[in-house]
């Protein structure tokens, strides 16, 4: 294990020798593990490699997991607030140094450099908001009579093994960071090989916070890696952004091996239900948000849009026209809207569902065409696509596409509307426009969905919780809520009195 101490300089993030040196993070100090198995971290926007790193071995997870184990019980008696203060100056930093970890975003997933700084500010709000979650946390006093009470309390699980995608490389980290060491935790974090650089600015910048080395650690890994990771006997929790095939053997393996609690967001096939009554504007900003926002590779994204037959004929046109005019670019100018796709291998996927869906009877309306940026020809550039003429046997209207496709579907009446937007076994999020209040609280209701929007879309907040039902998995990230997959409940039984003999 090579150890290299001081490796990023905050104060010069776009300057720093990261790639060239370091895939880990390991008890406070960047490093590089040898191993046989190699990765080549590329740059979407351009296609080109940016560096060779190497995944962690099954002795290499061992290391790390021990040491986070280590870190961890003496980060357990840390108080309140320590770590307060220590998630406070981590959302301080995030703040501070937001330009240069967003262009790292936007250099390692491709997605516009607005979007990056939207991304790293979310991270700002998220440390701000667990530094003072402390009350949240508190136990419970039961008196049960004269001379007896119970209390409880709240302990932290121990180690979290945390498993991100690659599609919100920061903020997913962040969203599983921060509550857990709010709770006082250690994690291990997993990015994934598409996008697995900012985990380390972040973990260098929590460092730089005051975070005490081995409580956050970040291991390069593939599948392999990451079964390492959540059979070994010192993880107590594990959570897991991703495929809803992935998420299933991640629950199996936690059941198999050693018991042990798990969160999984997985994927979603949503929809966004456009009302006769609905501000036409506003629902085309709506279907745009809930379909091109980081080239639509969005688990939440609602790609089947729901639209009343009497104004159909009206949101196509000003759908068309708003989508056709978005700009395509290079992701790191600021004028970009719709940035590169993950990775070629991803963005033949996408290809490939629109030209199932046009061979299966859907018709092409714009978009869906490859795009050459002057300067990055080999970057994973697609056009935003809109289909219409789809059908409940069409494989888009099943599967979760996760790129900017979106489907037009007319519909007639609310109940018709509401069984098309449910005929998934997915039920991560939906949405409707409307200006009916009675209607959006009557629909939203029937909605199978962790997550409901009315007259907006994607909208997310660290104070409220993001999850989903059914194939969508279970669990939460955000909002107080989390806490509870962070923590384990004692209940303690106090007699104050002599114990009652009852033989």
């Amino acid at each position: 294990m090579r150890i290299f101490p001081n490796l990023i300089n905050l104060n010069s993030l776009t300057e720093t020798k990261l790639l060239e040196l370091s895939s880990h993070f390991v008890a406070g100090n960047h490093v590089e593990f040898p191993s046989d198995r190699k990765f080549e971290v590329i740059e979407p926007r351009s296609g080109k490699p940016m560096a060779t790193w190497h995944y962690a071995t099954r002795d290499q997870v061992d290391l790390t997991v021990k040491e986070a184990k280590k870190a961890q019980k003496q980060w357990a008696k840390s108080s309140w607030m320590e770590r307060s203060e220590i998630l406070k100056k981590t959302g301080d930093l995030l703040k501070t140094h937001c330009n240069d970890i967003a262009y790292w975003e936007c250099i390692s997933n491709g997605k516009p450099i607005a979007e990056a700084k939207a991304d790293v500010l979310s991270c700002v709000d998220t440390f701000y908001f667990y530094s003072g979650i402390a009350s949240d946390l508190l136990g419970q006093h039961v008196p049960l009579d004269a001379s007896r009470y119970a209390y409880t309390r709240r302990l932290p699980v121990g180690v979290v093994a945390a498993i991100g995608a690659w599609n919100y490389p920061i903020q997913t980290c962040s969203w599983k960071t921060a509550p857990a060491l709010a709770c006082g935790n250690a994690v291990i974090y997993k990015p994934s090989p598409l996008s697995p650089v900012t985990a380390l600015i972040l973990a260098e910048i929590l460092k730089s916070a005051g975070l005490p080395d081995g409580v956050f650690n970040v291991i390069q890994g593939d599948a392999e890696t990451a079964q390492d990771l959540i059979h070994h006997d010192g993880v107590s929790k594990v959570s897991f952004t991703g495929s809803i095939p992935t998420g299933k053997k991640i629950m199996k393996a936690c059941a198999d091996r050693n018991i042990k609690p798990v969160t999984l967001e997985l994927g979603g096939k949503s929809a966004l239900i456009v009302f006769d009554d609905a501000d036409i504007d506003s629902a085309v900003s709506c279907a745009m948000m809930a379909n091109f926002y980081s080239q639509g590779q969005v688990c939440s994204n609602a790609s089947k849009v729901l639209v009343h037959k009497s104004v159909l004929k009206e949101f196509t046109k000003k759908l068309v026209d708003h989508t056709q005019k978005m700009k395509i670019g290079d992701p790191l100018k600021e004028d970009t809207q719709v940035g590169s796709h993950i990775s070629a291998e991803h963005r033949n996927k996408v290809e490939g569902y629109i030209s199932t869906a046009i061979a299966e009877g859907a018709t092409k309306l714009c978009g869906g065409d490859r795009v050459a940026v002057h300067g990055l020809e080999n970057g994973f550039y697609l056009s935003p696509c809109i289909l219409t003429g789809i059908t409940p046997k069409m494989t888009v209207y099943r599967e979760e596409i996760f790129g900017s496709v979106l489907l037009i579907i007319p519909f007639d009446t609310e109940d018709e509307a509401i069984k098309i937007a449910n005929d998934t076994d997915m039920g991560l999020a939906a949405g409707l426009v409307t200006k009916d209040l009675s209607r959006s609280y009557r629909v939203s209701e029937q909605l199978n969905a962790g997550n409901v929007y009315v007259n907006t879309y994607n909208d997310v907040s660290p104070l409220v919780p993001f999850g989903g039902v059914g194939e969508s998995g279970f669990g939460r990230e955000n909002g107080t809520a989390v806490l509870e997959h962070y923590t384990h409940l004692k209940s303690v039984f106090v007699n104050t009195g002599t114990c009652p003999n009852p033989f």
